[in-house]
């Protein structure tokens, strides 16, 4: 793919002190309480909620939310409250 001259090229840069919400599988959490857990704490959208849900379920981790780790800290405190399983990566 060949560029114009001058053309500006997005460049998506995650910032090093970026971190994540890893939610991992259980045995234990309904997929109802696990999306709704997400709509209420990570600000999910119903859709997306499910899909993490899904990928929880089948891959057995996901990540749910990305931020700095004193945004991330208190929901994913909020989250181990409600006895699901994440951590901050």
């Amino acid at each position: 793919m060949q560029r114009k001259q001058g053309e500006q090229v997005e460049v998506a840069v995650l910032d090093a002190r970026s971190k994540e919400i890893i939610l991992h599988n259980d045995d234990v959490n309904t997929f109802e309480h696990v999306i709704v857990s997400l709509m209420e704490i990570c600000d999910h959208d119903p859709h997306q909620a499910e899909q993490c849900a899904w990928l929880v379920h089948y891959k057995g981790r996901c990540s749910v939310k990305r931020g700095d780790f004193d945004t991330l800290r208190p929901m994913c405190e909020a989250l181990c409250e409600r006895g699901l399983s994440a951590d901050i990566q």
